[in-house]
């Protein structure tokens, strides 16, 4: 009998896991991550995903229709489950002091109080998603509630959560999900910290990675600043058995990144990333811009999150309007220059051959 045909990754359980041909998932990211690109890549082979705490009720349940009639391929819906802010507890003067400047200057007036902005994970979300399962669910920020994490399973949805250090890791693990991302320092977008202060987990995907595959029996998806092949091939040997890739795609065709955002990455550099809570209220990595540099001050004054993106968001809106990034939050990788302007299927194209290509020596 004939050997069996050697498979083309080293490790397959994610892809046994969410029927993938590729250990590639196109990271869950609001306002940049469209219905077309989580199905451009679902049909390549790896997992879309889309980034939905932005997203309202119906609009989920459109996005869950059209993946339905687009693509049998796996698609992540991402949620975060962080605790709400408490709005009424917290002395917003000393923030609104440090923003009135920029304020006045755009003449916006004064800067209102904070409000809650987007809710977290929630049983109405929770219904839709039982009314037309899809074949996977994220959380950022922890776990949601037990009886949340039943009812999808009862329907057979797969779970994934992220992790920036062990403990959290071994939480979510015996929370119930079946794969785990360990988001590295590196990473665009927001960390996923829940456990302890999210401005002490910054360890990096090198380090991070092995140390949580050593620790949990599922698999583990590295994440933050996998660009190409390489960062793929090293992932693997590190214990990892697939990789998260967002920044790689914010420039794809089917992006809805906003277009100055797009040109930012396209001219950024490797030392032009910082983390800050100034967009939101929680640390998320972003090219810097005037908002980071000039309030840089204010890191530890913000309003808890996400109200503080509810200070920031006006002051955004005027700057895109005028040309300007100087308020917007440009997340990214550390590897965001490396971005390219590609189709999805594109850039994951370029990313299985030469992840393969690497593996294969």
């Amino acid at each position: 009998m004939p050997d069996s045909p050697k498979p083309l990754w080293p490790d397959t359980r994610l892809l046994d896991l969410f029927g993938l041909t590729h250990p590639i998932i196109q990271a869950p990211m609001a306002g940049v991550s469209s219905t077309d690109m989580a199905i451009a890549a679902a049909n390549a082979g790896c997992m879309g995903a889309l980034g939905c705490a932005m997203t309202s009720p119906s609009d989920l349940a459109k996005q869950l229709a059209q993946v339905v009639r687009s693509t049998n391929g796996p698609v992540n819906f991402n949620f975060f489950v962080h605790q709400e802010p408490d709005i009424a507890g917290f002395d917003n003067t000393e923030i609104r002091k440090a923003l009135q400047p920029a304020y006045t200057a755009a003449d916006l007036g004064e800067v209102p109080a904070p409000t809650a902005g987007a809710s977290a994970f929630s049983d109405d979300i929770l219904d839709i998603l039982l009314a037309r399962p899809p074949k996977t669910v994220s959380f950022h920020f922890g776990l949601p509630k037990p009886h949340v994490i039943t009812a999808l399973k009862d329907r057979q949805v797969k779970l994934i959560g992220c992790a920036t250090c062990v403990a959290e890791a071994k939480a979510l693990e015996a929370g119930g999900m079946d794969a785990i991302v360990a988001q590295g320092a590196e990473a665009g977008g927001h960390r996923g910290t829940f456990l302890g202060e999210p401005h002490l987990n910054d360890m990096g995907t090198m380090a991070l990675v092995p140390l949580i595959a050593d620790a949990v029996r599922v698999p583990v998806i590295a994440a933050g600043g996998i660009f190409d092949g390489r960062g793929i091939a090293a992932a693997f040997m590190l214990g990892a058995a697939g990789v998260q890739i967002g920044t790689a795609f914010m420039r794809a065709t089917e992006a809805t990144t906003h277009p100055l955002h797009k040109q930012a990455l396209a001219t950024s550099h490797d030392a032009q990333t910082r983390l800050t809570r100034l967009f939101s209220g929680r640390p998320a990595r972003s090219l810097r811009n005037r908002l980071t540099d000039e309030w840089a001050h204010a890191e530890n004054i913000t309003a808890p999150f996400p109200a503080q993106r509810s200070l920031i968001a006006p002051l955004a809106k005027a700057a895109l309007q005028a040309g300007s990034t100087d308020f917007h939050n440009l997340w990214s990788g550390q590897a965001g220059s490396r971005a390219a302007e590609q189709s999805t299927a594109g850039i994951i194209e370029h990313l299985v051959t030469s992840a393969l290509t690497r593996l294969a020596r």
